[in-house]
């Protein structure tokens, strides 16, 4: 089956969180976000995530991915714990990349 690209869009459900800095469980959720991510990414199905480094209620995530269906790819978001514990709210759309640059950014 040829997989879909996806790309899904997360916001903090408490705006503040980026300014007066998350509650202990808002920490541990991201952390476990960061280290979910990191796993599909190791196994091929994350493409690239990041955020935008503002701080006001304008800011939010980005994770490109792949699936075999839209299904899978909800399965996906609802698996993200910032997303199933409610830290994050997302929203999910059909993406498609048309351009990549061989040389990428610096991952930092």
């Amino acid at each position: 089956m040829n997989r879909k690209q996806f790309l899904y869009r997360i916001q903090p459900t408490r705006p503040a969180m980026l300014v007066e800095g998350p509650t202990a469980e808002e920490a541990r959720r991201v952390g476990e976000h960061y280290d979910h991510l990191e796993r599909l990414l190791g196994e091929g199905v994350v493409l690239m995530a990041g955020r935008t480094l503002n701080s006001d209620t304008s800011a939010f995530g980005i994770v490109v991915f792949t699936a075999d269906t839209p299904q899978q790819a909800m399965d996906i978001v609802n698996e993200d714990p910032a997303v199933k514990h409610g830290v994050m709210h997302a929203e999910l759309y059909p993406y498609r990349v048309s351009l990549w640059s061989p040389a990428g950014p610096a991952v930092s």
